[in-house]
């Protein structure tokens, strides 16, 4: 009788794509899960940092928000300053990029500063958690926000936006001649930061509610009122300004 012939093997290269999909599928899990770890915890980490400063924010306290295992914590961020380095690297971060999504060019100079006071007003309205932070910073004279780079970065895009605003503005005849974006940033900043920051002293000292909806309203209003005013061009008739905004 003949000898039975060998069964033929499979060739290797039968199983190795589904072999490389799964590796992928594997690397693919693992990254998702740590940018998923990551950011559970710059958001733990935020509400910590901005209810007790640096000094009195604990990893501990981080880890059992998030349920995330403490070394794991120091294996992304390697120490409690990196991870409140990367809190405020992400804080900054946001308000930028809220700022870029604005497409002010598609509006008149007037109402596109208007529009830009606003939207900084309801950011730090809506984000206490920012301006609690920025304070803490201050505290510490900016100490750790010196050595992120991408926040000066983001900055100079601030700056240049501002800078094409006031000179469509100057142009139209609408803006002051001497107006400078980073004092425009600034002054817009202290108005739309103080109403979060001394909400509840102000409405202490002088009995009135700060954080209702009408005075929020209200006093947005009026932020907005003062930086136009501040910005006019006073040998503008005022008539001319409103027609030049619609």
């Amino acid at each position: 009788m003949a000898p039975k012939a060998p069964t033929p093997s499979a060739p290797p290269s039968s199983g190795a794509a589904p072999t490389r999909a799964r590796a992928r599928d594997k690397t693919t899990t693992r990254v998702n899960d740590a940018e998923a770890s990551r950011a559970d915890i710059l958001a733990a980490a935020t509400r910590e940092f901005s209810e007790k400063g640096l000094s009195g924010a604990r990893v501990d306290s981080i880890a059992d928000r998030t349920k995330i295992n403490k070394r794991m914590i120091y294996y992304y961020f390697e120490s409690k300053e990196g991870l409140y380095r990367a809190v405020l690297e992400r804080c900054y971060g946001h308000i930028r990029m809220s700022e870029s999504a604005m497409d002010l060019d598609a509006l008149s100079p007037e109402e596109a500063l208007r529009q830009l006071v606003r939207h900084t007003f309801d950011y730090h309205n809506t984000h206490p958690d920012f301006v609690r932070l920025v304070m803490n910073e201050n505290i510490h004279q900016g100490a750790y926000i010196a050595d992120i780079a991408s926040i000066k970065t983001r900055n100079r895009h601030v700056v240049a936006t501002l800078r094409g605003l006031i000179d469509r503005g100057i142009a139209a005849g609408v803006f002051r001649a001497d107006l400078e974006p980073i004092e425009l940033h600034m002054s817009i900043s202290a108005l739309c930061f103080y109403n979060v920051s001394n909400r509840y002293t102000f409405s202490r000292i002088f009995e009135r509610d700060m954080s209702s909806r009408e005075a929020v309203k209200r006093r947005r209003e009026v932020v907005v009122d003062m930086i136009v005013r501040w910005c006019a061009n006073s040998a503008t008739p005022k008539g001319q300004r409103s027609a030049s905004s619609r």
